[in-house]
């Protein structure tokens, strides 16, 4: 059962389904577009996104990082990635975080590229949490959003050159 929704950040991105769905399966392109991303560890060893693959992500400032796992890959559909490790400690206080990004076509040449946050919010200090982090999430995920939009269509542009 998926925890409770908590926010949702989209953007519409200028390319096709199918180059917005590449880059966004190669799991070292993060720190192209994370704008709080400067590194990409691949735990599993693999690059491309599936079930099962593990990566951890080093945070500018040198001091946090966090692993991510997909859990499930719809092709050109969707991504449902964990938090089981962080050293901020939010997996600790929302172990069932879930973050599921979904990608729609929109027309010939255009994505939709959604994020949603689940996570349940059980004790007082999870809803403090929530409290304060919320606002904060919602922005990160929409400047990452809007990072990822401009350097898949500034791909895209230079493949039409």
């Amino acid at each position: 059962m998926r925890p409770p929704f908590r926010s949702a950040q989209a953007v519409i991105i200028n390319a096709p389904l199918e180059a917005v769905w590449a880059f966004s399966m190669d799991i070292t392109k993060i720190p192209e577009f994370h704008p709080r991303v400067v590194k990409v560890e691949l735990l599993s060893g693999k690059a491309l996104r599936e079930a099962g693959v593990s990566y951890q992500c080093f945070l500018s400032g040198g001091k946090h990082t966090c692993v991510e796992k997909d859990i499930e890959v719809l092709p050109m559909q969707r991504i449902v990635t964990v938090l089981p490790e962080d050293t901020f400690g939010i997996s600790k206080i929302w172990p069932d975080y879930l973050v599921e990004t979904t990608f729609h076509r929109v027309g010939q040449s255009s994505t939709k590229v959604e994020i949603n946050h689940y996570y349940s919010t059980p004790t007082l200090k999870a809803k403090l949490l929530n409290l304060v982090a919320k606002r904060r999430i919602a922005s990160d995920t929409q400047a990452t959003l809007n990072a990822a939009k401009s350097a898949i269509e500034t791909a895209q542009a230079e493949l039409c050159v």
